[in-house]
């Protein structure tokens, strides 16, 4: 449990100034959203769906409703176009951490409060949240946690999460602008953005 809290422990330095007018490129106009439901260890990856950057902003950047599973819920994050985003990853300082051996990738992300990732697991990386607060549980790779794929992390939370023993609990934290959370490879993890979000991720290959 020791190693554990220490790889949880977030990197809390002072990024103001490093992320400040990161995300003044905001303007590109297409972007592609993703099915909450595709996700590295689901079956069945729904494809993306292409739509106008203010179109999303607009229409489905809000709080997460409870109605929806998470093959219908989109979610702006990952595979980003880096011609149209490459102002903003330009301006972007990664956190100065790395693995040996290992090549960064980021995807950006924007979300509506209560939206999320349901748990899922992958390679390591870091988390950086730019605007809002992201809450994560995580649990270690041989204890795969009760869900259904499907569901959001909001449902599970307000379903599932109160039934657990204290045992059975997941390692959590909730991370703010400027703020670093390592997630160690094939850790299972679910996310929630308590708030409008906006957050870059850097996966380690």
């Amino acid at each position: 449990m020791e190693l554990a809290l220490l790889l949880l422990l977030l990197v809390c330095a002072p990024r103001w100034g490093r992320v400040a007018g990161c995300c003044s490129g905001l303007g590109n106009p297409w972007l592609e959203a993703r099915a909450l439901a595709q996700l590295p260890c689901t079956p069945t990856p729904l494809p993306p769906v292409d739509m106008p950057f203010q179109e999303y902003v607009e229409h489905l950047l809000e709080p997460q409703d409870l109605t929806l599973l998470g093959s219908d819920t989109l979610y702006f994050f990952g595979d980003n176009n880096f011609t149209e985003w490459g102002s903003l990853f330009q301006k972007y300082v990664p956190p100065p951490f790395r693995l040996p051996g290992t090549t960064s990738a980021y995807s950006f992300g924007i979300a509506g409060s209560g939206s999320g990732v349901p748990f899922h697991w992958h390679g390591p990386g870091f988390s950086e949240v730019i605007f809002g607060r992201k809450r994560w549980f995580l649990y270690p790779p041989e204890h795969t946690p009760e869900f259904h794929p499907n569901r959001t992390t909001l449902s599970w939370l307000l379903d599932t999460y109160p039934r657990l023993p204290p045992e059975a609990r997941p390692l959590e934290c909730t991370i703010r602008p400027g703020e670093v959370l390592y997630f160690p490879a094939r850790w299972w993890h679910a996310t929630l953005n308590l708030d409008t979000s906006v957050f870059i991720s850097t996966f380690l290959g």
